[in-house]
């Protein structure tokens, strides 16, 4: 583990709580989309919990994120709560968007998630544009935009990494690498380094280590910190690992990815795992007090997925409520 990012025990804890939350949403909406009781598809985030977390923690409320198509993990760590989360899944009048928006378009508002995007990299011009109205209307509001590393070969980041660039924005792109795009390796649609990408416009670009959630907090509060005092943009990329297939139904993987690979991260890189036994070296928390708070983790998700099965649909009404032309 890296050097400490925070310094009192209930961040530490809090850092634990969160990653083992997400975690456990996804445990809960893999199962709900195997027992065909979750409508449409969804992406799982299981195994890069330290980077949500460890960036997210960094993060004022009023600070913006934009999400991926695997965004559950970013809005669990930005503040989200299971239930409305479960309810926006199921398609329930009491989800943060009112059920309309499901796994892939998922946003919380008020804790400045701006929402997942079901294209790929397709939040990246909405992330710049928010860090130009911080800097526009003289806050001191940081945005970060998370993106997967297939995302680097879409146009928009280069357009938008220009803008940022010329026009010193309070953003971080926030590039997860977890090693595939899709089905494909990234290293065989990625050619030469992805940090480089960034700085050709003379962006200070980093690499971490993100299965290290002490790692990445301390580098993302350290760049945080220097959004806040003018000096951004910056672009990091963090290299991570999917425990599950590209989306829930990709479940015979064998074809682009070995067991063996997938056992070594999940048993040697765990970012939970990591993280507990640190805890317990350090003396913070024993194995028998991590235990309990998992268990009532679990229990608190489990109890939400009952609640958001039985909430109500929305009213029929509805249907072209929140539409918009233009």
């Amino acid at each position: 583990m890296a050097d400490k990012a925070k310094t009192n025990t209930e961040d530490y804890l809090r850092m634990f709580s969160q990653m083992v939350r997400i975690r456990s949403f996804e445990d809960n909406a893999n199962q709900l989309y195997l027992s065909a009781k979750m409508p449409g598809l969804t992406h799982m985030y299981s195994g890069e919990e330290a980077v949500a977390v460890g960036i997210c923690e960094a993060l004022k409320t009023t600070d913006k994120i934009t999400s991926t198509h695997r965004g559950h993990g970013h809005c669990v760590a930005k503040g989200a709560e299971f239930k409305q989360m479960f309810c926006e899944l199921l398609g329930k009048e009491e989800g943060y968007c009112r059920g309309k928006g499901g796994s892939m378009h998922i946003a919380d508002q008020s804790n400045g998630n701006l929402g997942a995007n079901a294209i790929v990299g397709g939040s990246m011009g909405i992330a710049t544009g928010a860090a130009l109205t911080a800097k526009l209307q003289g806050r001191d509001d940081v945005t970060v935009c998370f993106f997967g590393d297939g995302a680097t070969a879409q146009g928009l980041m280069y357009e938008v990494m220009n803008m940022a660039a010329l026009w010193r924005l309070p953003v971080i792109y926030a590039c997860e690498n977890n090693g595939y795009s899709e089905y494909t390796k990234t290293e065989e649609i990625a050619a030469g380094s992805i940090t480089a990408r960034a700085e050709a416009f003379g962006i200070e670009a980093f690499q971490v280590d993100g299965q290290d959630v002490l790692a990445v907090n301390k580098l993302a509060t350290e760049l945080v910190g220097r959004c806040r005092g003018g000096e951004g943009p910056f672009f990091v990329e963090l290299m991570t690992y999917r425990y599950h297939g590209h989306h829930v139904g990709d479940i015979n993987r064998e074809y682009y990815r070995a067991k063996e690979e997938e056992t070594l991260w999940k048993t040697e890189r765990d970012p939970i795992l990591r993280f507990r036994g640190w805890l317990v070296d350090q003396g913070i928390a024993s194995e028998q007090d991590l235990e309990a708070l998992q268990a009532e983790i679990k229990e608190d998700a489990e109890n939400a997925v009952k609640y958001a099965l039985e909430a109500k649909y929305p009213d029929t009404s509805e249907v072209d409520m929140h539409v918009y032309a233009a």
